[in-house]
């Protein structure tokens, strides 16, 4: 019992991190906290699934164009929402004000293309269990973790290793003095952007694959939860973001097994009390 609710909680929590990572990039580099992530990767996610369930379009096709569809709204928003008011020099809170409404209208669309009501993930994939003696694991569990973690790590050598990365490193630490040493952070600012949103967008088609289903509210609750990852780890902080998405996922997983089910959304939130009560900047934050 115990191995299998750990198997299942680094499941879920693998996606949150990929959710996680979209904040934290943004965060970085423009330093604002993207209220509309949420909304923007579950209508690209949406998308991907019609492709598969009207259109008969394999998974491959329907994570691309998730991923596709979730990038352009991020231009989008960069474009309508963020660099405006970037422009203007106008504070942080009305970047922040700008994505909630980016939000709203977001959901409006969802519900005028897609309805309210869930929308069942095809399931003649992944159904069967390998068991594996003291758990049984369902292979699409096994893709969900293999695609999280390659990604996580792929993104990790990315930021670190490559000149764009290093561009964005460069970019979140002053905006100003990358400027001056010639890099292009409007260019740096809308690859961030399209990236965080993209990452979102596979993570909203393995949440399909690991729930069965896609429901357009559910990027409010997956938004916030992101948000709890993010400040559990420690605002900007990419590993911060890996590693406490995947403990987020293995503390709900646990607490619905061995507890009650109606607490496992209150379990993100009692965690950033006790941590921001603990430790303010987060578990791998930096104090200012």
């Amino acid at each position: 019992m115990f191995w299998q609710q750990l198997v299942n909680g680094l499941t879920v929590g693998s996606t949150y991190s990929l959710i996680a990572l979209g904040y934290t990039l943004i965060f970085g580099v423009l330093g604002i906290i993207n209220m509309a992530h949420g909304q923007i990767f579950i209508f690209g996610s949406l998308v991907g699934l019609v492709l598969m369930t009207s259109m008969q379009m394999p998974l491959g096709v329907a994570l691309v164009a998730s991923i596709i569809i979730s990038a352009l709204l991020g231009l989008v928003l960069e474009y309508a929402a963020l660099r405006p008011l970037r422009k203007k020099n106008v504070p942080h809170l009305a970047s922040l004000i700008s994505t909630i409404g980016f939000a709203i209208l977001m959901e409006e669309a969802m519900h005028k293309l897609f309805g309210a009501d869930s929308r069942a993930f095809p399931q003649s994939f992944g159904d069967k269990p390998f068991d594996l003696g003291v758990i049984q694991i369902r292979s699409v569990d096994l893709v969900i973790l293999g695609i999280s973690l390659v990604l996580m790590f792929v993104l990790h050598f990315w930021i670190q290793k490559t000149k764009m990365g290093k561009a964005i490193r460069a970019t979140s630490e002053n905006t100003d003095t990358a400027n001056i040493l010639g890099i292009n952070t409007n260019m740096v600012i809308i690859i961030t952007v399209m990236l965080a949103s993209a990452l979102g967008g596979i993570a909203g088609i393995l949440i399909g694959m690991a729930y069965s289903a896609l429901i357009p509210t559910m990027g409010m609750t997956l938004g916030f939860k992101g948000l709890a990852v993010l400040i559990l780890g420690g605002v900007g902080s990419i590993p911060g973001a890996m590693v406490c998405g995947v403990l987020l996922g293995i503390i709900e997983v646990f607490t619905v097994a061995y507890g009650d089910s109606s607490y496992r959304d209150a379990v993100a939130f009692g965690l950033i009390i006790v941590i921001l009560l603990l430790k303010p900047e987060g578990l791998f934050g930096r104090k200012a």
